[in-house]
């Protein structure tokens, strides 16, 4: 027990210290993550990057056993799999995060490296051989393994990174995750996955000590992916020790908030055709903040709360019988479906929109896409007016203006278009989107209805999202190539 308590406290000050020193080098540096959409809870800049915290609080004390001559350092330097599965697939998963933070990476390139990293664990013996089935004998997947290994990894690590949406949340997740691996290694004996889990564990707090509500930092992906990997990959060594018959629904029981929350997401999006990567505000963690009125520390306190809950019933599961694990399942079922209730998915009443609501977001989607690619093909800046125009009339607004603004010495110079429809009378509900190429703002697209609206529709506001990032990439390409020929592009007049 020393050992453990040696390597959770040197995770626990490294942990501290390096995200101390990322908040304070992100805040001179302008890494900072902006309060510029309706679905984010903060409503000021806070730094991001604090994931660097978990990481390097994590991987220090696993270094420090390459070097400490003891049984415990030599037992772990003759784990190559394990060694090469956590630091390999770790530091992958951490380079994506980073780049993501920093620059912003596509779908299609963080699912690309994470489907990487999960057959890397597939090959490295990290797998899913069975299926459990607490009411009779486990089921043997043969070659379907690897793809329940893959969607296990990949999913997991999403849902980590979804649930990141109030301070304090995402980690304390996790550190549920961790203090039941850690509990079910304990019981083996299996003295390497306890050490990795009190060094994330001490990590964990290190990083939360900033992060709890008010936060001062944020994870960002770079900490929310790493988080993910590691226990995933770690659930993985458990399951594959245990001898129990319900041996993979404990870690999917100990990860039972995010991922229930991602099931829900994929669900909601795939009935109102929305786009699957597309963020919103109906997370769980949203919905206890609006429906049961509650604020962000309560929210977040409940919610520790059911991870409580869903550990109990995981250790439950694990030393249960198979009508015990009956039982248990039942009980947490019977939870789920009233929490879920009081959240509102269950709601039948909103049942019979759903599906003009899927209907107008399949329109959105075929105008963002129009609408986009009209922009990345304008040759002048005048053309990207002509791109973006229809957004007026598609979208029912009575008032679409586009602006773009250059500093020239002393003088600020400006090219501002604009177009007026007939579309109601009442008080108008004005929405502003900055338009930036990089850190820089290029100008401003305002859109405002006269329909009587008090709140822009969310999928509307993601249309305006997307154009607005569209128009960006374009200005700024449009607008450097006016520094370099001015014949070539319309000039921004005073």
């Amino acid at each position: 027990m020393i050992t453990y308590l040696v390597a959770f406290l040197v995770a626990l000050m490294v942990g501290l210290v390096l995200t101390l020193v990322v908040r304070n080098r992100a805040l001179a540096w302008g890494w900072l993550d902006q309060a510029n959409s309706s679905r984010k809870v903060h409503v000021r800049p806070i730094p991001r990057l604090g994931g660097i915290g978990i990481v390097g609080g994590f991987f220090a004390p696993l270094c420090a056993l390459f070097l400490v001559d003891s049984v415990v350092g030599q037992h772990f330097r003759t784990q190559t799999a394990l060694v090469w599965g956590l630091f390999g697939g770790g530091l992958v998963v951490v380079a994506l995060g980073l780049y993501d933070d920093l620059r912003g990476a596509g779908a299609k390139l963080k699912f690309g490296v994470q489907l990487l990293v999960a057959l890397g664990l597939y090959a490295l013996d990290f797998r899913i051989e069975q299926i459990a089935n607490p009411f009779g004998p486990s089921l043997p997947l043969g070659w379907l393994g690897l793809p329940f290994t893959v969607l296990w990894v990949v999913g997991v690590i999403n849902a980590i990174n979804l649930i990141d949406g109030l301070d304090g949340l995402a980690g304390g997740v996790a550190f549920f995750g961790v203090g039941t691996n850690f509990i079910l290694a304990l019981s083996r004996g299996d003295v390497l996955l306890c050490l990795l889990m009190v060094a994330l564990a001490g990590a964990i707090l290190g990083f939360l000590f900033f992060n709890f509500n008010p936060a001062s930092i944020f994870m960002g992906d770079t900490g929310s992916m790493f988080l993910g990997f590691v226990l995933a990959a770690v659930s993985l060594k458990t399951c594959a020790k245990s001898g129990t018959t319900v041996a993979m629904l404990v870690p999917v029981m100990a990860l039972g908030l995010p991922i229930m929350d991602t099931l829900l997401a994929m669900v909601r999006r795939t009935m109102l055709g929305r786009p699957m990567f597309s963020a919103d505000k109906e997370h769980i963690h949203h919905r206890m903040m609006s429906r049961l009125v509650l604020s962000h520390r309560a929210a977040v306190l409940v919610l520790y709360g059911l991870c409580a809950l869903f550990t109990l019933t995981a250790l439950g599961l694990h030393w249960a019988n198979t009508a015990q694990s009956a039982m248990l399942l039942t009980g947490m079922g019977v939870v789920v479906a009233v929490l879920m209730r009081k959240l509102g998915y269950l709601d039948l009443r909103r049942a019979s929109g759903v599906s003009e609501v899927r209907r107008k977001n399949i329109r959105l989607r075929s105008l963002v896409k129009d609408v986009t690619e009209a922009v990345r093909s304008a040759s002048q800046v005048k053309d990207l007016w002509a791109a973006v125009r229809p957004l007026a009339e598609a979208l029912d607004a009575s008032r679409l203006m586009l602006r773009f603004e250059r500093q020239r010495g002393s003088n600020r110079e400006g090219l501002t278009f604009e177009t007026q429809r007939p579309a109601g009378s009442a008080l108008p509900l004005e929405v502003r989107l900055e338009v930036k190429g990089g850190d820089e703002v290029l100008g401003f697209l305002f859109i405002s209805w006269g329909d009587g609206r008090s709140e822009i529709n969310r999928d509307e506001e993601l249309t305006l999202e997307l154009v607005a990032d569209a128009l960006g990439d374009r200005a700024a390409k449009l607008m450097a190539q006016a520094e370099a020929d001015p014949r070539r592009v319309v000039a921004l007049r005073r």
